[in-house]
């Protein structure tokens, strides 16, 4: 017989699981918590207190009301993953004796292609800072390493600086679920970074220790919430725009992603940059590659040419 165990407390303990020991980042947690926090409260609605209360009925139709909600597919599915992992963790731990999400099917969520900057657009960002400041040569550091390593925000301020190998020009990056990478930078990164390192972390430091690498004036960590404020204020600085909305961190991340296999890069070596456990998450850059290597072939190649201007001739002559 299983034993009882109320629902919020359930929710408690495979959130501390999932911070504990697979190391899941705190954004992820923070939704996978709100998740089950609504699932909670439409089950509290049923009667529904404890684990063993739950049927497989209750969890489709808390999934038809969230789509009933206007919740997109994408969402949808990442309150599934929440759902179907606590209820497998309740079987694991013996709280549960059968999983009533078992059959749960996920909603299908069409792929978006990445927002991606031109490769101009990036380069007029990453001259917006004022290098003959203290803070400006902190914010070109940290814009270049951004770009140039493909990092995600939380990575970037929590960047120890123990982990930059500024001879070598690598980083050693502790990703999602703890997993470490190494990543390469560039020339620009890294002579930014020297500079920075030699002209303005110690005076920010006043004598402190401090392991982050990006600091603010007072010496304290660089936040995501800062960062993402300075990157909006030289987009706008700049004149730099993305499809869909603001620069984000993350579409410098897409950026340089897409500007590698543009270039030739090998799937296989962007997706260990960028640190996906799953190949098809990068082979998502893939399709606006194609679309630039198809705009590249249709302007040199001579046939592609000659068919264009064909066309352009037709329709010319269309009354």
């Amino acid at each position: 017989m299983a034993r009882r165990l109320p629902l919020d407390r359930a929710i408690d303990l495979y959130l501390d699981h999932l911070k504990v020991e697979r190391g899941l980042a705190p954004a992820t947690l923070d939704g996978y918590g709100r998740d089950l926090t609504r699932l909670v409260g439409f089950l509290g609605a049923r009667g529904r207190v404890d684990v063993d209360d739950v049927t497989a009925g209750d969890l489709t139709d808390h999934l038809i009301e969230l789509a009933d909600a206007g919740l997109v597919a994408r969402s949808r599915a990442r309150a599934l993953v929440a759902i179907r992992g606590l209820f497998r963790h309740l079987v694991a731990e013996r709280w549960l004796d059968a999983d009533p999400g078992e059959l749960l099917e996920a909603p299908r969520a069409v792929p978006r292609s990445p927002v991606v900057l031109g490769e101009r657009a990036v380069a007029d960002l990453l001259a917006a800072p004022r290098r003959d400041t203290p803070r400006g040569r902190r914010d070109a550091a940290m814009l270049e390493l951004l770009y140039a390593s493909g990092l995600r925000v939380s990575e970037l301020v929590r960047l120890p600086l123990a982990d930059v190998n500024l001879r070598a020009g690598f980083v050693r990056v502790t990703g999602k679920g703890r997993k470490t990478r190494l990543v390469p930078m560039g020339a620009g990164a890294r002579d930014a970074i020297v500079r920075y390192l030699a002209e303005v972390r110690p005076a920010w430091l006043r004598g402190r220790d401090e392991p982050a690498l990006f600091l603010t004036e007072r010496g304290r960590p660089m936040t995501r919430q800062g960062f993402w404020k300075l990157l909006g204020a030289y987009a706008r600085a700049a004149g730099v725009r993305a499809v869909g909305g603001a620069v984000s961190p993350h579409k410098l991340r897409h950026s340089f992603a897409t500007h590698l296999l543009e270039r030739g890069a090998d799937l296989r070596a962007v997706q260990a940059m960028l640190g996906h456990a799953d190949i098809a998450t990068t082979q998502l850059y893939t399709h606006v590659s194609r679309a630039h290597l198809i705009e590249q072939y249709r302007k040199a190649h001579p046939r592609a040419r000659a068919r264009d201007q064909a066309q352009d001739r037709d329709r010319d002559r269309d009354p």
